[in-house]
């Protein structure tokens, strides 16, 4: 479940937060710098899609939200069946499902190497098992969910990559095993949340970091304005 800190603390703690420096052991509001992967996916010339889970989907949404070529990123659910894909059946019973954001792409801007590569340097702490910061269960677990065989290479090799470099304190934990994995999006109330309410504690403290990251980090692919999910829906994405 969410923690809701005072609304006064964590505005006091916004500068602190936004000062925090890039290191390899991290909190989650802190990012590492890591290389692209070594093996990226063939560019074509359609739209693509990426299932990643890291955590609260606010948070992993807004990233995605904020990133150049990403023409729509949705909250929801992945890993169980569409009878439990619903908010209260996953934050309180075994479903199965993580909290997951698919990313609907352009490769041609952005690589799904490139989307991999922000997820595990800014998005969330890959070597979290089973929690991401004060959010805990198996529904806030890391997990990347391959769309096409491409993808599954494309990850496997990346964490290979990553933890042979030793670029992070722990080994990486995130899970690319499951297969065929339908992803349902999450209740509307939950989508575009961290654009709609930018003081909420949670999302002030635990997600605006991470997009302040991005840009800091990933100046090429980061955009001011997000790609709501209400503006992607008018588009047709």
């Amino acid at each position: 479940m969410r923690l809701s800190p005072i609304l006064g603390t964590a505005l006091l703690l916004l500068p602190v937060l936004a000062a925090l420096p890039l290191i390899t052991a991290r909190s989650e509001s802190v990012a590492v710098r890591i290389d692209p992967p070594a093996v990226d996916a063939p560019v074509g010339e359609s739209l693509e899609t990426a299932v990643v889970a890291g955590g609260c989907f606010w948070g992993v949404q807004a990233v995605y939200q904020h990133t150049k070529g990403v023409m729509n990123a949705v909250s929801g659910y992945a890993g169980g069946t569409a009878a439990d894909a619903n908010y209260e059946s996953v934050s309180y019973r075994h479903t199965g499902h993580a909290e997951a954001v698919r990313v609907t792409f352009d490769p041609r801007v952005v690589s799904y190497g490139t989307i991999l590569q922000i997820f595990f340097s800014v998005a969330h702490d890959p070597t979290q098992l089973n929690r991401q910061g004060p959010d805990a269960g198996t529904q806030y677990r890391s997990e990347i969910f391959p769309q096409t065989d491409a993808q599954r290479r494309v990850a496997k090799a990346y964490i290979a990559q990553l933890d042979a470099a030793h670029v992070f304190a722990k080994p990486i934990v995130t899970r690319t095993d499951t297969d065929k994995a339908a992803f349902y999006p999450a209740e509307d109330y939950h989508q575009d949340y961290a654009v709609n309410n930018p003081m909420q504690p949670y999302i002030a403290i635990h997600d605006r970091p991470k997009v302040e990251h991005l840009k800091t980090m990933f100046p090429d692919f980061y955009r001011a304005s997000p790609v709501t999910v209400a503006a992607a829906k008018a588009a047709g994405h």
